[in-house]
């Protein structure tokens, strides 16, 4: 039986979007275990030119729901970007795994050809559904993920593959 359109996205989305929400827990205990003030970790970056940890938490989220959205055709939750703690990026996470969850198979299922049209800095991208979700949509998701928790590990978080992936593995 081929792989559906539901079964590539929303299950990879549930999965990783768990493992973020253990991984913001462990980076609490380390912070409160070690003195640092949560700020260190959630205005952290790889390198001066790239995203800090919180842009890059709210960015997989807004990965997991569009894609979910786009796919499924439903309206796109808006979320403000707004977050300066660990607590409200817990609360965003379990906001999008919330949204996540409520699309079922039907709705994104057959969406393989489905004209996905959307502005990425000012510019019109054009992709057929399977296209959006293989070539665009999960590596993005999947950068920002592993981002974040380059960006943690950086700071001396103790992590691992497993907590990366979670319960998948």
């Amino acid at each position: 039986m081929p792989l559906s359109m539901y079964q590539a996205s929303v299950p990879a989305f549930l999965q990783m979007l768990a493992s973020l929400s253990a991984i913001l827990d462990k980076a609490v205990a380390n912070a409160t275990a070690r003195k640092i003030e949560p700020a260190v970790f959630l205005n952290a970056r790889l390198s001066p030119d790239m995203l800090s940890f919180t842009k890059q938490i709210q960015i997989a989220s807004d990965f997991a729901k569009n894609t979910s959205a786009r796919l499924a055709g439903v309206e796109i939750p808006k979320f403000a970007d707004t977050e300066t703690s660990f607590e409200e990026l817990k609360a965003r996470v379990a906001k999008t795994l919330e949204f996540v969850k409520s699309i079922k198979p039907a709705q994104i299922d057959g969406s393989e050809e489905k004209e996905i049209t959307f502005s990425v800095g000012g510019k019109p991208m054009t992709f057929k559904g399977q296209a959006y979700l293989v070539g665009f949509a999960l590596p993005n998701f999947y950068f920002h993920l592993t981002t974040a928790y380059a960006i943690l590990r950086h700071n001396g978080v103790e992590l691992g593959k497993r907590d990366f992936i979670g319960s998948g593995m």
